[in-house]
């Protein structure tokens, strides 16, 4: 897994424009190569949106697994019922970008 922080909103300014206190909101591209995982994890007071940028990936959720290809225009939505891990069982390396909310530490 790699990721490459795009940018990021600072806490202060959270709370100055919309009063969220303790929180950045940031922006990563994560390339999963073939074979390449995430582990189970949940959004419970982490939400976001990914979006596949090229190559495709697996999304594994306790009811099901869903395929999210670059040509499928749909985000993956991580709100605080989500559960999840990931893998890329294509040929190419999946390439997505992920916006989410996170404790600032």
């Amino acid at each position: 897994v790699k990721v490459v922080n795009l940018g990021a909103i600072s806490e202060s300014s959270l709370k100055s424009q919309i009063g969220l206190s303790g929180y950045k909101m940031q922006l990563r591209e994560i390339t999963l190569d073939p074979g390449g995982q995430i582990a189970r994890h949940d959004h419970f007071k982490r939400p976001g949106l990914v979006w596949t940028l090229s190559g495709s990936w697996v999304e594994g959720r306790p009811g099901g697994e869903n395929e999210y290809p670059s040509s499928l225009k749909q985000a993956i939505l991580e709100d605080e019922d989500t559960e999840h891990w990931f893998w890329n069982d294509g040929p190419e390396p999946a390439r997505v970008v992920v916006c989410d909310i996170v404790p600032a530490q």
